[in-house]
């Protein structure tokens, strides 16, 4: 079996945005050598995320605002987590878009269905933050 463990590092500088890592995550694929096998991307941080959309500019302003109705920034007061922080919010939208993503690998490519993209979801931002590849097959 083989695999590889990459970690791709992104700094977004909004406090919130999305970010197409498909690319990124494409090219260790075909670095790994696996032909039939399976990726994982994980936001390796708590305030940010990795789901599988389509990579659509009205599609992501409609979730940023989405999220934002489900839990908004402000007041931070509202929220108990903020002590000395104001991020309450982001551990909120990561828990609703998610942790990770697992994509198969056939025949040396992502297997993804129509329209289908990886991205990172930041919600808590302008700080370096780190996300893991984990490709392993055959």
């Amino acid at each position: 079996m083989k695999s590889l463990t990459e970690h791709l590092w992104l700094n977004v500088p909004s406090r919130r945005g999305f970010v197409n890592i498909t690319p990124q995550v494409d090219d260790l694929v075909r670095q790994s050598g696996v032909r039939e096998g399976l990726c994982l991307v994980n936001a390796m941080h708590i305030t940010a995320s990795v789901f599988i959309n389509d990579d659509e500019s009205g599609l992501h302003r409609d979730m940023d605002r989405w999220l934002e109705e489900l839990a908004p920034h402000a007041p931070v007061s509202h929220y108990e987590h903020n002590v000395g922080e104001d991020n309450a919010d982001a551990h909120l939208k990561r828990s609703i878009m998610g942790r990770e993503v697992v994509v198969a690998i056939t025949e040396g490519r992502l297997d993804f269905g129509p329209w289908e993209r990886i991205f990172y979801g930041e919600f808590d931002g302008r700080r370096k933050k780190r996300v893991l590849v984990k490709i392993i097959g055959e």
